[in-house]
């Protein structure tokens, strides 16, 4: 038994042979049914080859008697399935094989023309044997080329190769693979549909018509004006604008005329490579900091003072591994001052410097002072690529913030302008008929701040705890906890300014800060004027909190503390405002300030008379001061000398020429015996 042409086939020895026993059929029976067609004869016996008859057209009676004896021949042939070994070789061959298009096969077409490829080897082999036995026993009879049509089709049966059926066309496909190779295999066909119709100048014709921006042109137009070309250059012409389509939609063509059609960071983003990166394992290890629109409405005022539905803009900054909203500010623009106060949320949210911030190049990331600040607060501070929205992962997170939380609100203002999801847009309609009852922005900060909070006690995504529980279970070494020191170091700003009798005054967004040194007691500190009136101090100060600031020193290894100022003391102008407190401080300064004017000219007098500059030594006469009693020039005198005395700080040979009576005499009256030679006249 075996097939041919597909067939279950069984020999005329099986049928008539006796030499197991009775034959299935008499040698007469077999003629008068191949005789009269009660059986279907499929091959003569000729030259050495048995007779073949479609086993399916015998007689019930003799097909049981064939079973009984050799078995059921279609199970036997299925069970006997003939093998190939794939060529892996003409699968490469056929995987790289390219049309002058640019266009390769298909991996059906691959896989069709390697099984082909497998078979003609095996078949070939047969045919070599075949060739070689013949060769080694002296036999001149011709090659059995019906074997190997039965073998082709028993292979075609188990494996589904598409060579040719019919024995010619088999012999002439098999001589053609030895002399050119898997190249034959490609059907003729799959080669007409893959030629190029467009020539190259026609293609770069499309493409410049496709990149027109000075008119741009739609697919039939290109198509009008190609056919109007092609008969002036020789070109094929098209019949169809799904031809210039196809064309431009190749990935080699599309590279030429995408960016001119759409913009150069349309094409960016197509065909640009991007980086997969992994996420951070651990909290502080990256912070995002990123501004958008606060999606939700409130109750404001136009710019002609009307009452409007109002929105506004927040800066947010996020833990990337956890996803925790830690800090933000709610301000008009996106600027520097609203992610300064951002950050310092977030530093004081953490309690730790996070090791790197990354920023978007907008609100004046670029700026000098913005450098310097993140340099503070992080070890590593960049901004994401321009035009690239793929490395601002806080995009997503504020998609996710907008579309779980914010959206449950009612005066959700939408998600971003881009968005084609009606759930993402507002339903103004309701809205508008309920502006009345929008909150104002005091209300609406507060609702906000909830959001947040709710936000940071979701679930994560990726680990099912909240944001906030898994935020602050996590811990980096690389990001330290932050001391006093620390926050004052990060955020406070320092500037220059010299210290005058209404104290130090400093500038901060052209809004002036005045400040001036207290005692211990709370009291002005009349010693630090006078040691520092008009010298110029370094001012630290803490830009969200001026009820203090730090007067500072240059020095050789840096600035140096000197002491702590507070805002200057302020009182009421007017009388009938002022109050007792006020009214006593007012007498305190206005004598504080006579006894410092006396001893300033006591102190400079005496430098005069230590050095015989004095007037007085001249016969000259010293100015009285103005403004100031005699009666209380004596008394502060007084007093002034006998501190001074009493102090030490009296100089060696220290002489004093009183100018009136009173003053002798009260010196007199104070002087011990040792002191008497202080009046020696020289």
């Amino acid at each position: 038994m075996e097939l041919f042409n597909n067939k279950i086939c069984v020999t005329f020895e099986e049928l008539t042979g006796n030499a197991d026993g009775e034959p299935i059929m008499t040698k007469s029976v077999y003629r008068h049914s191949v005789e009269r067609k009660t059986v279907n004869l499929v091959r003569r016996a000729c030259f050495g080859r048995q007779a073949l008859v479609e086993y399916a057209t015998l007689p019930e009676k003799y097909r049981k008697r064939y079973e009984a004896r050799y078995g059921d021949p279609e199970k036997i042939l299925k069970e006997d399935r003939y093998s190939i070994a794939i060529n892996e070789d003409a699968r490469d061959y056929f995987a790289q094989a390219a049309f002058p298009n640019g266009e390769r096969l298909s991996e059906k077409q691959i896989e069709e023309y390697t099984i082909n490829a497998s078979v003609l080897d095996a078949l070939i082999d047969i045919l070599n044997e075949q060739r070689d036995g013949r060769k080694q026993s002296g036999m001149r009879t011709a090659i059995d080329w019906d074997g190997i049509c039965g073998i082709s089709e028993r292979i075609r049966k188990d494996v589904g190769h598409t060579l040719p059926e019919s024995e010619f066309r088999l012999r002439e496909k098999m001589y053609q693979y030895s002399d050119e190779g898997y190249e034959c295999l490609i059907s003729q066909n799959v080669c007409i549909r893959k030629a190029q119709k467009i020539t190259e100048k026609g293609g770069r014709f499309i493409v410049a018509m496709q990149r027109s921006q000075v008119e741009k042109y739609s697919l039939s137009e290109i198509l009008k004006a190609y056919n109007l070309e092609a008969e002036k250059a020789g070109w094929k012409p098209l019949k169809s604008a799904s031809t210039i389509k196809k064309y431009l939609d190749r990935p080699e063509v599309m590279r030429l005329w995408y960016g001119a059609r759409y913009g150069e960071l349309a094409a960016k983003q197509k065909f640009d490579r991007k980086h997969r990166t992994q996420m951070p394992t651990m909290r502080d290890a990256l912070w995002y900091g990123d501004g958008t629109k606060l999606n939700l409405y409130y109750m404001g005022r136009n710019r002609k003072g009307e009452r409007a539905k109002c929105t506004i803009s927040v800066y947010e900054v996020i833990d990337a591994y956890s996803e925790m909203l830690l800090g933000y500010c709610i301000s008009p623009v996106e600027n520097f001052d609203a992610q300064r106060k951002a950050f310092r949320m977030a530093v004081e949210t953490a309690g730790h410097r996070p090791y790197e911030i990354v920023t978007d190049n907008q609100g004046g990331q670029n700026k000098l002072e913005a450098k310097r600040f993140m340099a503070k607060i992080c070890r590593v501070s960049r901004r994401t690529q321009s035009h690239n929205p793929q490395s601002k992962s806080i995009e997503q997170v504020f998609g996710r913030f907008q579309s779980q939380v914010l959206k449950k609100k009612w005066f959700f203002t939408g998600q971003n302008i881009t968005a084609v999801s009606k759930e993402s847009r507002p339903n103004m309609e309701f809205i508008e008929a309920n502006d009345d009852k929008l909150y104002t922005f005091e209300e609406m900060c507060a609702v906000y701040a909830e959001c947040r909070e709710i936000w940071n006690d979701m679930p994560h995504p990726r680990t099912g705890k909240s944001r906030r529980e898994m935020y602050y279970a996590s811990q980096n070494p690389e990001a330290p906890e932050l001391s006093e020191y620390s926050y004052m170091d990060m955020f406070w700003e320092q500037t220059e300014a010299a210290f005058t009798a209404s104290g130090i005054e400093i500038r901060i967004d052209n809004i002036p800060y005045a400040y001036e040194v207290f005692d211990g007691n709370g009291d002005i500190d009349y010693d630090f004027r006078k040691e520092n009136t008009g010298r110029r101090f370094v001012v630290r100060y803490d830009p969200d909190d001026m009820s203090k600031v730090w007067l500072c020193s240059r020095t050789s290894v840096g600035l140096r503390r000197v002491c702590e100022a507070y805002p200057y003391a302020m009182i009421h102008r007017a009388a009938q405002e002022q109050t007792l407190e006020e009214q006593q401080f007012i007498r305190d300064t206005v004598e504080a300030n006579k006894r410092i004017r006396i001893e300033r000219q006591l102190d400079g007098y005496a430098l005069d008379m230590e050095h015989g500059v004095a007037p007085e030594q001249h016969g000259l006469r010293t100015p009285k001061l103005q403004g100031i009693s005699r009666a209380a020039i004596e008394r502060l005198s007084d007093r002034y000398v006998a501190q001074t005395s009493i102090e030490g700080d009296e100089p060696a040979g220290m002489t004093c020429e009183p100018i009136v009576i009173g003053q002798v005499n009260k010196v007199l009256s104070n002087m011990t015996f040792d002191k008497l030679q202080l009046y020696n006249k020289y």
